[in-house]
Order: C-alpha cells, then structure tokens, then sequence
C-alpha cells in the first residue's frame, strides 16, 4: 500500500481517514476496532452542553434546599465531565494514533474551562461542534456569526492543542467565517455539521426527524466550498464530514483541497472493514496515476490559479450552455 501520510491540524496521521465523533468512538473498544481496522485517527464522541445541563436542572427541585441542590447540581455535572475526560486519557494511553476531542456547544458558560481540562487529560486536539440555528426573524446574520466568534477567541486564547471547528454548511459567506476563524488561532474546519433535517408525516400532521444517515450524494453539497475555502484560506486545514463514503469520496474531497475526510454513516452500513477499503482504493488509484504521496495531488482541483474557479462558481449554468 502506498505512503498515505497527511498531516492535519499540525499532526501527522498515517492516512487521511478519520473515524468522526459518534457511537464508534464513545468507549475505548470501539476506538480499538477503529484503530485496528486502519483509522488515522478519532474524534472523540462530544461532549453535549445539553446533556450536562439535562442532568443538573432537573435538580432544580431542590430550590427549597439550594445548598442540596447546589451540590448535587455540581456533582453531577462533573462525574459526565470525568467520565468523558477518562475516556481521553484511556484513549491516549492505548491507542497510537492521534485523539481528537469533541466539544459540542453554543455558549461558552463553561466551555472554556471544559476545553482546558481535555487538554489537560492529553488530547492531541480539540474539535468544537457549534450550532446555533436561528428561529427569530430579528436575529441578525452578523450577530450570529459573532457568536462564533467569540467562542473560539475565549477558547483559543486559553488553550494550546490546535482547533477546529465543525461548521454548518448555511452560512451566508462561508469564505469570510473561515478566514475569520483563522484570524483567531484555529487551525482547521470540518464542513459539513451534518443537522438533522426535519421532515413532516403528512398522516399523523407530526414534524418528525430526517434519516440520520448520509449518502455519497451529499459530498457534492461540500465539493465547492473546499475548492474555494482551500484557495482563498490555504494556511487552514479542512477535513470533510457527511457524504464520504468510499475511497472514491475521499479522493474526490483531496484532489478539492481537503487535508483529510471524516467518516461514520459508512462504517455503520458497512462495517469497520470499509476504513481498509477506503485506504487500499486510494493506494491503487495513486499507483495507476503515479503518485507516491497525497501531496502530489491534494488540492489540484481547488480555485487556486486556476481555470477551476469560474466552473466550480458557474456550475449550475454549464449543462444549458452545452446543449
């Protein structure tokens, strides 16, 4: 198999598949199966501020007794840290390949001090998971924007491991948050958060969620923004998440201009065999179009200094033009 080293947030993974935050690498077994099975690294399941906040503001009950409440609101909150950040240090103890812990929030109440202590518990890197989906007509793009932000200045300006952050894909000027985020120290972005959509039974006149799952067709949604964000932001890493599949997608998502491509639909339709699969296509194509290393092409279908940028921003004209 052909050299498939990359490096990504500033460490180096033996190949550019990454097993995303999920049930795969919420215990130490799992994260074992997918460093056995090829990964070239992990990141961590999330820890969720809802979840922390479910688990202690069901305790407001105690408002008669707010010296019981306030305890058992603190330890509570802090055994779901404790147990996330063991996972942390197990992992980093057992497994030789980089871990990459996951925050998903959209304040930053206790976040920055969270975000120390994963890096104090020996992550190789943190991933911020940010959404913040507006529902007021009044709450301006700018404002929301700002949001972010400011999370990542707080959380950048305390900590020393590399940062990324997961985006959604619905932001006006996606370019400009990117360049922005780079402004504040973080070193890569992971397009695309994949939300779940709501969809409407049209029976029962219920809102009910979309399928969780995603499919290759969904990598094109991503394609574009790469190939623009790697050349307009190219001192950023950018990792692919949602619609990679095969080592197809994933070649596709380098030859854009992404450093490394994040699975997880994939190994729960396929199994952990897929990560192995993945990596001996991208082999083989390398060897049947000459190249020893992913450098050799990664990017070469960005924007960058090339006739690439009018296509990829006039795509959606071409087919009437070519009749």
């Amino acid at each position: 198999m052909k050299n498939l080293e990359v490096k990504y947030l500033g460490l180096t993974l033996n190949n550019p598949i990454i097993v995303s935050s999920s049930p795969f690498t919420s215990n130490i077994d799992s994260l074992l199966r997918c460093e056995e099975a090829g990964a070239g690294a992990v990141v961590l399941k999330s820890i969720f501020e809802e979840q922390v906040i479910g688990e202690t503001e069901f305790m407001s009950r105690y408002d008669d007794y707010p010296e019981a409440g306030d305890y058992l609101k603190h330890h509570l909150s802090d055994s779901y840290l404790t147990t996330h950040l063991t996972l942390i240090s197990e992992a980093k103890k057992r497994l030789s390949i980089p871990v990459i812990a996951s925050i998903n929030c959209s304040t930053d109440k206790e976040w920055i001090s969270y975000a120390k202590r994963n890096e104090e518990a020996g992550a190789d890197a943190l991933e911020l998971n940010i959404v913040i989906i507006p529902t007021s007509a009044d709450a301006k793009s700018s404002d929301i924007e700002r949001q972010y932000l400011d999370i990542v200045s707080k959380i950048t300006a305390q900590i020393n491991i590399p940062v990324s952050v997961k985006l959604f894909s619905k932001f006006t000027n996606i370019l400009n948050i990117v360049k922005e985020l780079h402004n504040r120290n973080i070193k890569g972005v992971v397009m695309f958060n994949k939300i779940i959509e709501s969809d409407i039974n049209i029976n029962t006149r219920e809102l009910v969620a979309s399928p969780s799952m995603s499919n290759s067709s969904e990598l094109c949604n991503s394609l574009r923004t790469i190939s623009l964000c790697s050349a307009e932001v190219d001192n950023i890493d950018i990792a692919v998440s949602t619609g990679v599949h095969t080592g197809e997608d994933a070649i596709k998502a380098l030859l854009a201009g992404a450093k490394c491509v994040q699975i997880c639909s994939t190994i729960s339709a396929n199994g952990f065999d897929v990560i192995n699969n993945m990596k001996q296509f991208i082999s083989d194509w390398m060897v049947s179009n000459t190249h020893t290393s992913i450098d050799q092409f990664c990017g070469t279908l960005s924007c960058k200094g090339s006739e690439n940028n009018e296509i990829i921003q006039r795509v959606q004209y071409l087919k009437y033009f070519q009749q």
